[in-house]
């Protein structure tokens, strides 16, 4: 399943006249999508870049999202890439395919007591293998779902009155109108951006050059995208520059 390449007008018309610019391949699609094209008399410059779209989102995707992330990495000249990982099972097969490349991968995880009090859901065996192998694995705050104002959302104490109860989804925090709105286009565009915020704040990345993110939909990989971090109380600085891959 190997993502279309750059190629010559020529080229390229030729091929869409066979075959058209939407196909489907096994389980995703690949479209090939123009951002930008040269204009002559401008001075403009532009690119082309593939989007693959996988028909279903979940971890059967996990081998080629993360292909498509450190051959993106590689093309465009990018030395970092952010990986979600909950239990490790994604950072496992990511030292498969990341292994003897040069690039700063990071791990980062849910944070303690995301899914209960005092609950890290990475064995630290699995940490600390991944940790062994070179790569740095962090865990931090959730910033968009499991930040303070998420917790006053979700926490009602035992006495409160229901009309309280009931105001969070009235009025929800701002970090979820904002994750909710990244999951219109998929669970994995909301990590991906999650943990580009997070690794921003705990100083892992630089604010000045972009990452490959790479996230998924509750298990494995779907999801990968190119993105210029920012710290979350900058998140308006936060770039998205490309989607490489997401379910459709």
């Amino acid at each position: 399943m190997q993502a279309l390449r750059r190629e010559g007008a020529h080229s390229r018309r030729t091929r869409e006249a066979l075959n058209p610019p939407f196909q489907l391949q096994r389980n995703l699609f690949v479209l090939q999508i123009p951002f930008l094209r040269v204009i002559r008399g401008r001075n403009r410059m532009s690119v082309e870049r593939t989007t693959v779209y996988f028909e279903k989102p979940g971890k059967e995707n996990t081998a080629e999202t993360l292909k498509i992330a450190r051959d993106a990495a590689i093309e465009r000249d990018i030395d970092t890439v952010l990986i979600s990982s909950t239990t490790g099972w994604t950072a496992l097969e990511a030292l498969k395919v990341f292994e003897v490349n040069g690039l700063n991968i990071i791990f980062v995880t849910h944070q303690t007591g995301y899914r209960g009090p005092g609950m890290q859901l990475m064995p630290p065996e699995t940490r600390k293998k991944l940790e062994e192998a070179g790569a740095v694995v962090y865990t931090g705050t959730d910033v968009l779902t499991g930040s303070v104002d998420v917790g006053m959302s979700r926490q009602r104490p035992p006495k409160t009155a229901p009309q309280e109860g009931r105001l969070p989804h009235i009025v929800p925090p701002v970090s979820a109108i904002v994750a909710h709105t990244l999951r219109l286009f998929s669970q994995g565009v909301k990590v991906c951006v999650e943990i580009a915020l997070m690794a921003a704040d705990a100083g892992l990345v630089s604010v000045d050059k972009p990452v490959v993110s790479v996230a998924g939909s509750h298990a494995g990989s779907d999801t990968a995208m190119v993105i210029t971090p920012a710290s979350s109380n900058r998140i308006r600085e936060l770039k998205i520059h490309e989607i490489l891959a997401k379910p459709l």
